[in-house]
């Protein structure tokens, strides 16, 4: 047995049952022995010691690598067990401060995102299987956080109500021209065209969704109104009316918010606006999970709101709205792990046992860092001038309601037209 994992876990777990089924076949069992209840098995000494000193970074190659196992729970309920305990302090271990701060040297390093290095981080996730992606996202392939304006409310319609909020926010005009910085596989930037009747253009690094967000737009009789580059943001030279980016600004790194803030205020007219959704981190500045920067996002970053402000201001933009959206990714998430998990079989058909280890504990780690540590998403409104959106947010719920009920007749006309009946959460756009 490591002495040294065994004093950690008899110091940080108090509440709970964890029981950890030792290498050298010791058992021992901490907590309170309430709910949750959770086993943790080492298959071999090395994962012990390498979970102690790095905990961080470890625990996710173990669960990869086959180290260790859960005969009792799964790591979601493991994780849980441990964030309950220690909530956003978990990293506070004197050892593992210092390997923070170690970290922290070499962040700008790591976070030196060139236009080709760009492309080659976005390409390491963004381009994997398609059907991958199918197996847990919405039909429409959102994947940011979704809005959930009630606790019933389904992933579709969540990630449809998000489209709706950031569209509200935005207050859109036939024949603006909007730019969807980061478009993903096209369904905001859609939504645009569709029901707001915009003139869209969209970017991306990912030759897979610049494929399908053009094939899409095709489909949907739109690629005059809505088309999508395969470029970076950082070579545009043209002016928008609006721009949106969701779920971009995590890839920019927090040596290039100068750069972004500034081609933002380039690019946007002066009587435009702009909402910028990203994951943000609500404590102090810190580095990128090691885990996350190594198998998932390499190039990566999640800033805290001190990071940003101060090159916002210094772009000579205005902040006309800051919105802090808590659990919402949390459920979000939630959503995506249980559809991962429901066909894992077919995850592990497209790639392997390891990949499917991997992806569900970037799922589980992520879902975990949003309901129990100091992940959150913000939005932000941003303007060059202070009259460029009403003066109280009332606007937003308004126009909220006048799309939803654009939904609905687009909805109803679909119906009309199909022997099949369907549900708004069935739209795709």
């Amino acid at each position: 047995m490591s002495s040294m994992l065994h004093s950690v876990l008899n110091k940080l777990i108090s509440s709970g049952d964890l029981k950890v089924q030792f290498a050298d076949g010791t058992t021992h069992t901490y907590g309170n022995g309430t709910a949750p209840r959770v086993t943790l098995a080492f298959h071999n000494k090395a994962a012990e010691r390498a979970i102690a000193l790095d905990p961080e970074l470890k625990l996710g190659e173990c669960f990869m690598d086959g180290d260790i196992s859960f005969p009792e729970g799964d790591i979601y309920s493991f994780l849980r067990l441990v964030f309950e305990n220690t909530g956003p302090t978990a990293a506070k271990e004197p050892w593992m401060r210092i390997l923070t701060r170690l970290r922290k040297i070499f962040r700008p390093l790591q976070q030196m995102n060139t236009l080709a290095r760009s492309s080659r981080n976005v390409q390491r996730h963004y381009d994997l299987s398609g059907e991958l992606y199918d197996l847990f996202l919405d039909p429409d392939k959102q994947y940011s956080c979704a809005y959930f304006e009630t606790p019933q409310t389904s992933l579709a319609e969540a990630q449809l109500a998000k489209k709706r909020h950031i569209a509200a926010k935005l207050q859109i005009k036939p024949e603006d021209k909007l730019l969807d910085i980061g478009c993903g596989w096209g369904g905001l930037g859609l939504y645009f065209a569709e029901f707001l009747d915009a003139d869209v253009t969209g970017v991306t690094l990912s030759q897979e969704q610049f494929q399908i967000a053009n094939q899409r737009a095709k489909a949907r009789g739109l690629n005059q109104q809505a088309q999508f580059l395969l470029q970076d943001y950082r070579e545009l030279n043209q002016q928008f009316d609006r721009i949106s980016s969701v779920g971009m600004f995590e890839h920019v790194g927090v040596t290039h918010y100068a750069e972004f803030f500034q081609q933002v205020a380039r690019l946007l007219k002066p009587d435009g606006s702009m909402l910028l959704h990203s994951i943000g981190r609500s404590d102090e500045p810190s580095v990128t999970n090691p885990f996350i920067r190594k198998y998932i996002f390499p190039g990566g970053y999640i800033p805290s709101l001190s990071e940003v402000l101060p090159h916002i201001e210094n772009a000579g933009l205005i902040i006309t709205d800051i919105e802090i959206l808590r659990l919402h990714y949390a459920e979000t998430l939630k959503a995506w792990r249980e559809a991962f998990m429901a066909n894992r079989d077919k995850a592990k058909a497209i790639y392997d046992e390891r990949f499917c280890r991997m992806w569900e504990f970037y799922l589980a780690g992520s879902e975990s860092a949003f309901r129990w540590q100091n992940m959150m998403v913000f939005q932000i409104q941003l303007a060059h001038r202070q009259d460029a959106v009403p003066l109280t947010r009332n606007y937003i719920e308004q126009e909220e309601k006048r799309l939803k009920r654009l939904e609905m007749r687009k909805f109803k006309a679909c119906n009309d037209s199909s022997s099949e009946k369907a549900s708004p959460k069935h739209l795709v756009y």
